[in-house]
């Protein structure tokens, strides 16, 4: 059945200006959609959400949040800002630059992990800034075990991982589970109009280095509008050639933190349905937009998550299981999507020796597909955060993803929310 467009419902939001919390509606033009507001003091404002009217995404429209919802959704994984150094000074970056003396210290942090982890955050983003600016990173990662926490993931742009292999092996001994990896797209021209400078054979080697270490890889691309959003299909076709030490592709819309002169223009933003038909039209087929469902953990317009394995010869088989609007609501939901990356994104040796010794690794033998699951599990995943211009509190609301500041967890898009 068609979700009706014409009656997408109130909201609140805040003024891109001020921040004071006001009124919002989502509006349907022309088969788009849009977030439209008005502060009494600065005016009107409207932002493009959503374009595509189209019957494979009403699945997208057809959660409405509980009346008894919490204000703020359990935790799936806990960021932790260890630096607010970086060796890179991208346009695109939420993040704002800092030294050396404002960092906490390796106990200070194990008291912040050990807090995560009594509470049930188990999973842990080692974050920043870049956080390989920090010599005693694995010491911090070292510090997160020790605490409880079962998964470490690292959010990097991986510079100084291909660098200095003998530092990315520390990590893995360690014990960190894998590497989120900045990978805006595969030339160069797009590393010096994202990143400031032509880092691609510097990507390339990183993800080498953590294949030495059976350290995981997603590669992280932030999709630009006339800048990289051509390269969706380039982008999963490397990531699949060089599984299984690439787990997967998480794209992320950019998103306008920080101050700019003028308000961002609807052309400068690029929303899911577009991403999802770029991925089917870039892959020639190959990753279809059926194959994939919203958001199951957080606020379904937040992003969409396709599991699959990659079979030998590079063939594709598809894993996502059957859409269930209900799950985001479910009171064991985040431990559920914790449980699927980890398995998802962390690598297992034993399973990529058997799936080396295994006669015909594919669907055929089940004992095989089982361990080429482990072993070659491949994820492609979006996550669309909201700026002042885009912020819809029923969307906040159902966030799993929160950054955690010595005291309590706060919303990731609330964490970083930053005025015009």
């Amino acid at each position: 059945m068609r979700i009706d467009k014409t009656r997408l419902g109130k909201t609140q939001s805040v003024c891109p200006v001020c921040l004071a919390r006001i009124p919002a509606e989502r509006v349907a033009r022309g088969g788009d959609i849009f977030l439209e507001k008005t502060c009494a003091e600065h005016g009107s404002f409207s932002a493009v959400v959503w374009r595509g009217d189209d019957a494979q995404f009403d699945k997208w429209w057809s959660y409405s949040p509980p009346d008894n919802a919490p204000e703020l959704a359990a935790t799936c994984c806990a960021l932790v800002e260890v630096t607010s150094r970086c060796d890179l000074r991208c346009p695109v970056c939420f993040a704002g630059a800092g030294d050396a003396s404002t960092e906490p210290t390796v106990a200070e942090l194990y008291e912040i992990f050990k807090k995560l982890a009594d509470a049930g955050s188990t999973f842990v983003q080692i974050s920043g800034g870049e956080p390989t600016a920090r010599d005693d990173l694995p010491e911090i990662v070292a510090a997160a075990r020790r605490a409880g926490c079962e998964t470490v993931q690292l959010n990097s742009n991986g510079l100084r991982l291909g660098r200095e292999p003998e530092f990315t092996r520390a990590l893995a001994d360690a014990g960190l589970s894998f590497v989120f990896l900045q990978f805006d797209g595969v030339t160069d021209k797009t590393y010096e109009k994202l990143r400031g400078k032509p880092i691609l054979t510097e990507k390339t080697e990183a993800i080498r280095v953590c294949g030495e270490n059976f350290l995981g890889v997603t590669l992280v691309p932030t999709l630009v509008p006339g800048v990289n959003d051509g390269e969706i299909g380039d982008i999963i076709d490397f990531a699949v050639k060089h599984s299984p030490v690439v787990r997967g592709v998480h794209f992320q819309p950019i998103s306008y933190f920080g101050r700019y002169p003028t308000p961002p223009r609807d052309e400068d933003r690029i929303t899911l349905p577009e991403v999802l038909r770029g991925i089917e039209a870039q892959t020639a087929g190959k990753f279809k937009i059926k194959d994939f469902n919203p958001s199951a953990c957080d606020h379904p317009r937040c992003g969409f998550h396709g599991d699959f394995v990659v079979l030998p010869r590079g063939k594709i088989m598809k894993l996502t299981k059957k859409y269930n609007p209900d799950a985001c609501c479910g009171a064991d939901a985040h431990l559920k999507n914790r449980a699927f990356v980890a398995r998802r994104w962390t690598r297992s040796p034993d399973a990529e020796s058997a799936a080396q010794t295994e006669p015909a690794a594919d669907a055929r033998d089940m004992s095989a597909f089982l361990t080429r699951v482990k072993s070659h599990g491949f994820t492609i995943t979006a996550m669309t955060f909201q700026d002042a211009w885009t912020l819809d509190y029923e969307r906040l609301r159902r966030c799993s993803l929160h950054v955690f500041d010595g005291a309590s967890t706060v919303q990731f898009c609330a964490r970083y929310l930053t005025n015009a």
